[in-house]
């Protein structure tokens, strides 16, 4: 499979499990701008966007490989966790 139909898949998967929980809407927003690479708007794709590397690690971390994709379940559970833990700061 090519690199761009497993990002756009990855992307729809992960986004569609995000959708559908609303109360992790928020969280999701934050995090995504914690994540954002610095300066995103000065660089294609110009989209607040984690960085390659970045990305690979946490996927190399969580899967075992980088060229792993995200599974929207897996997603959905670390937002649910980093909004349960805000709650007890």
């Amino acid at each position: 499979m090519k690199a761009a139909a497993r990002v756009g898949r990855t992307v729809v998967a992960v986004g569609s499990a995000v959708v559908a929980r609303p109360d992790l809407w928020a969280t999701a927003v934050v995090l995504g701008a914690r994540m954002a690479r610095r300066h995103w708007w000065r660089r294609a794709p110009f989209l607040p966007v984690p960085g390659a590397s970045y990305l690979a690690f946490r996927l190399e971390t969580q899967y075992g490989r980088h060229s792993a994709s995200a599974q929207g379940h897996d997603v959905v559970n670390y937002l649910a966790w980093c909004r349960q833990m805000n709650r007890l700061r």
